[in-house]
């Protein structure tokens, strides 16, 4: 190489370096990001809208029917029965807890159980608990055709608590047998196959056929003093509605208001934050007797056993306080308890105090001597010549006995129950025997005899009185000593007690008062008071009846209490048969109260077809001794504080 060539003079000259551009950013096309926004959007509403078709479409059985499980749900809230008591505060009904068994036969379907036959195996496991044929409670649990929507069937009201805790037992066990993993797979298996319309079911052992059955709060009724005053207090239906004595009669006011409750329920169970309403009830009222439940019992006691010592249909024991009216004791033999009235016959459920209409014989004779008396048309010591035998009408009457002729005084006439010698004292009632008639009957009705006692009590009789215009033949002549008239106990023992007071009846009464719900005491008004007769003829009336007692030629001997003056009257009378209508035996009665100075109480005793013995003071005279005595000692009457004035009951011609 040239040494010209290779010198610096030849080299080319360097280029300075270049400086690097900047780089420009070029803006994506905004028509194609909306586009991609728009398919985007596009496909999410594509999928709501395939979700909407086929919720509403494709799904809308099995969407029905879950809805059909969680649902709201309307229930009742019964009110709490009011209590009855005795006097003194002795429950004799009351209300208990109880629960009602119910089921939702919606759920117990084919399409919601998954399980053909769910009504009769839920049928089954229950009947035994309930009691119940299967055959009834499988047609309950069954949709009904007339309305097979309802969601609310009532299988047993006012189960036990126990019964309720062995059915929650029963059911909260089958849950967790058929809560298994296989049991969970093969539902939702055949919840695809419902989507596909198919129908199948689920084998037993996957199944709870108790899931729709569930129970309400509730109470049934309890009676603690069992067939204590039950003539009384009556009974409740199986649906808790008062059918029978007081429970009946005061209905309305023992029932209160039942209430209104609306839940929302899933599953068959409550959602305690999805709302609803709610009205409480408003309970019953309690309703308090005059019973006192010591003189009651010693009354009920008396009467069944002399019942059944006389071998008798029936009887029934009174006592009423004679200033007040007020019923101490009601008492009926055959009686029942209604806690158990499967037990009892159709005729011992009545109270046949009140309800039985009878003649009441020779006790009814106090209403015509009072007449007589009153009037002025005879007194006590009226001479009265009594033959063996009385032709009047169609008829020849004779008294309990043969006998010679009596000469008694109209004292005599009561005390020794003669038959003709109060014919004779009623035919001085009037100058002619239709005035005599006249004046006897209203005597009669101021008694209160063919009226209502004014209690009100379900299947009361007002027994039976003629009006005097219609009493022809025999009949005018007989119901001055108590055959063709008929009266109930509670009018026949008003009788006396009317005495008692010195001539003012005073309306019988059942009822103290009644607390209402704000726990407010009502007392009941006091009895309506209407004067019969004067005080005298009450007073010497009084007298009379004490000779009937004490005299030894007296009926009613058997009814003397040591210590106690007594005034009564015996009664025994052709029974008149209420199946044929015609006489069949007797009735047997004692009515009288003590002490007769200071008259408190009143006791009768009729006895109703007796077959040993059939005189009243044979066999009522003892059963009133035995009330009697135990009423004046549980009220703490002091005993008699004078001597009975010993009437003389004949005289000598």
């Amino acid at each position: 190489m040239r040494a010209g060539a290779a010198g610096p003079a030849a080299r080319r000259p360097q280029r300075p370096p270049t400086r690097p551009q900047a780089r420009s950013i070029k803006l994506a096309d905004p028509r194609r990001r909306l586009r991609l926004v728009s398919v985007s959007l596009a496909a999410v509403f594509a999928v709501f809208a395939g979700r909407l078709v086929q919720l509403q479409l494709l799904d809308s059985d099995a969407l029905a029917a879950a809805a059909g499980a969680n649902k709201y749900v309307r229930a009742t809230l019964p009110a709490e029965r009011g209590s009855i008591t005795a006097a003194n505060g002795t429950v004799l009904a009351t209300s208990v807890d109880a629960y009602d068994i119910t089921a939702d036969p919606t759920m117990l379907t084919p399409e919601a159980m998954h399980l053909a036959d769910a009504p009769e195996q839920a049928a089954a496991l229950l009947a035994p608990i309930l009691g119940q044929p299967k055959e009834k409670l499988a047609a309950a649990l069954h949709p009904n055709p007339k309305n097979p929507k309802s969601q609310y069937a009532l299988l047993s009201p006012r189960q036990s608590p126990e019964t309720k805790g062995r059915i929650a037992d029963l059911k909260a066990s089958l849950a967790k047998q058929t809560d298994t993993a296989a049991c969970r797979a093969q539902r939702v298996q055949l919840g695809v196959a419902a989507d596909k319309g198919g129908r199948q079911f689920l084998d037993v052992s996957c199944t709870n056929p108790l899931a729709g059955v569930f129970w309400d709060e509730s109470t049934r009724r309890s009676y603690p003093a069992g067939g204590l005053a039950a003539n009384l207090v009556g009974f409740v239906n199986a649906d808790g509605v008062g059918t029978g004595g007081l429970e009946l009669q005061y209905q309305k006011e023992l029932a209160g208001v039942a209430g209104r409750s609306t839940y929302a329920s899933a599953g068959g169970r409550r959602v305690p934050t999805a709302g609803g309403s709610r009205q409480d009830p408003v309970p019953g009222s309690d309703v308090r007797l005059t019973i006192d439940p010591d003189i009651q019992w010693a009354a009920q006691r008396a009467i069944t056993d002399q019942v059944a010592n006389a071998g008798a249909e029936k009887g029934y024991v009174i006592v009423q306080d004679v200033k007040t009216g007020q019923v101490l004791a009601m008492a009926t033999s055959p009686g029942f308890d209604p806690n158990d009235l499967s037990s009892a016959k159709p005729e011992q459920l009545g109270n046949a105090a009140l309800q039985d209409a009878y003649e009441p014989g020779s006790t009814a004779k106090l209403m015509t001597m009072a007449a007589v008396l009153d009037t002025g048309s005879a007194t006590w010591d009226t001479h009265v010549t009594v033959p063996n035998t009385l032709q009047r009408s169609d008829r020849v009457f004779h008294d309990d006995v043969d006998h010679e002729t009596w000469y008694l005084t109209l004292a005599g006439v009561l005390a020794k129950s003669s038959n003709i010698g109060t014919i004779e004292a009623a035919e001085h009632l009037g100058a002619t025997q239709a005035d005599a008639n006249k004046v006897l009957g209203g005597y009669l009705q101021k008694f209160g005899i063919g009226q209502p006692t004014g209690l009100g009590f379900p299947g009361e009789t007002r027994g039976i009185l003629a009006k005097p215009e219609d009493w022809k033949g025999s009949q005018q002549y007989t119901i001055p000593f108590g055959q063709g008239l008929s009266v109930n106990a509670l009018q026949a023992t008003s009788v006396f007690s009317t005495i008692a007071n010195g001539g003012v009846r005073v309306a019988p009464a059942l009822v103290a008062g009644t607390t209402g719900p704000d726990g407010k005491y009502t007392p009941a008004p006091a009895g309506a008071q209407t004067r019969v007769v004067t005080e005298q003829t009450a007073k010497t009336l009084t007298e009379m009846l004490e000779s009937v007692v004490t005299d030894e030629q007296g009926t009613g001997n058997k009814a003397q209490i040591p210590g106690y003056r007594v005034a009564g009257k015996t009664g025994t009378a052709n029974r008149v048969d209420p199946k044929t209508g015609k006489y069949s035996g007797y009735t047997a009665s004692f009515i009288g109260f003590a002490p007769a100075d200071q008259p408190r109480v009143t006791v009768s005793c009729v006895i109703q077809d007796p077959v040993n013995g059939h005189f009243g003071g044979q066999l009522c005279g003892p059963v009133f001794k035995q009330v009697m005595e135990f009423a004046l000692k549980t009220l703490q009457v002091p005993p008699s504080g004078s001597e009975a004035p010993n009437l003389p009951v004949d005289w000598k011609p």
